[in-house]
């Protein structure tokens, strides 16, 4: 009996905001590679999540929600998306299934047009009780796309998820694995330990503190036992700084307590986080503080 073929190639997820693609990616992979938060735009960049297996190999790439630009940053988040549909063996548009298929959803479906092959995953299936209600919003989304099949899964409980990898082999080339067995992400750590910090930024302000916020590592040293990280977190004004502070440091010291847990786990060490604030007004439309916090510029692409 032969052997299965080896499948190997690039899956891209797209969608729009607030879908679950960064918590889809993290329950494929099985590790944590994107932050995931409540408020729509938490990622904001391309990022890859590589899943080895002894037949395949996944190199899925997580975007930014496709939304309207209307700052630079935005442009480039949605360049961002434009490029990761291009040349993929496979697109998985996220749909919230929890949510009425909306104008906004017809929009980010027309962001397909020039994508060959893409499968409908309608995500947080969790959420229905009756599951009959998914074939009407299937049957919406496939006469937006020609979609090859539609999987519901519920990424944070894990349902569907088998079947959705089924479905994507399906859909990869045969050919060798295109990174090293043990290879699962490109972000370098530095920018993972400044996303764990906007994790939780994201998860403990409100109003418009979260997407007015940034971070930058400022230095980083590592021996056997500790690793001492300082990182900046950048706002636009002077009322979002008092804020993310908080009344005698609490919401600061909370932010930065929460962050330094997850890194330890991440690191599997100690770890010594200083955290400090600073305004930088309209750095959403400064083009070289957004180079600044591209992770591509700390690994010299």
């Amino acid at each position: 009996m032969n052997a299965a073929p080896h499948r190997a190639g690039f899956v891209s997820l797209a969608g729009r905001p607030n879908a679950g693609k960064s918590t889809l990616l993290n329950a494929l992979v099985g590790e944590k590679i994107a932050i995931t938060a409540h408020q729509a735009q938490t990622t904001r960049t391309s990022i890859q999540g590589v899943l080895t297996s002894p037949n395949a190999q996944i190199v899925f790439v997580d975007t930014p929600g496709i939304h309207a630009s209307d700052t630079l940053f935005n442009k480039r988040m949605m360049d961002t998306v434009r490029g990761a549909l291009q040349d993929r063996d496979l697109v998985l548009f996220v749909a919230d299934a929890a949510r009425p298929v909306a104008e906004e959803d017809v929009r980010a479906a027309s962001a397909l047009a020039q994508t060959p092959n893409a499968v409908l995953v309608l995500n947080k299936i969790d959420r229905i009780q009756d599951k009959r209600r998914l074939l009407p919003i299937i049957e919406r989304y496939m006469e937006l796309f020609p979609f090859a099949a539609a999987v519901p899964v519920s990424a944070r409980v894990g349902d569907g998820l088998d079947e959705l990898k089924r479905v994507i082999l399906e859909h990869l080339p045969e050919g060798p694995a295109l990174f090293p067995e043990d290879y699962l992400t490109d972000q370098p750590i530095r920018f993972l330990a400044a996303e764990i910090v906007r994790e939780r930024i994201l998860r403990s302000a409100r109003e418009e503190v979260p997407h007015a916020a940034a971070v930058l590592i400022d230095s980083w040293e590592e021996t056997p036992p500790l690793a001492k990280i300082a990182a900046t977190i950048y706002v636009e004004r002077h009322g979002q700084k008092t804020i993310l502070i908080g009344n005698k440091g609490q919401m600061l010291k909370k932010i930065g307590s929460e962050a330094r847990q997850e890194l330890e786990r991440i690191l599997e060490r100690k770890v010594f986080l200083s955290l400090f604030v600073k305004v930088k007004p309209d750095w959403r439309q400064d083009a070289s503080f957004l180079d600044a916090v591209d992770w591509r510029s700390m690994i010299g692409r």
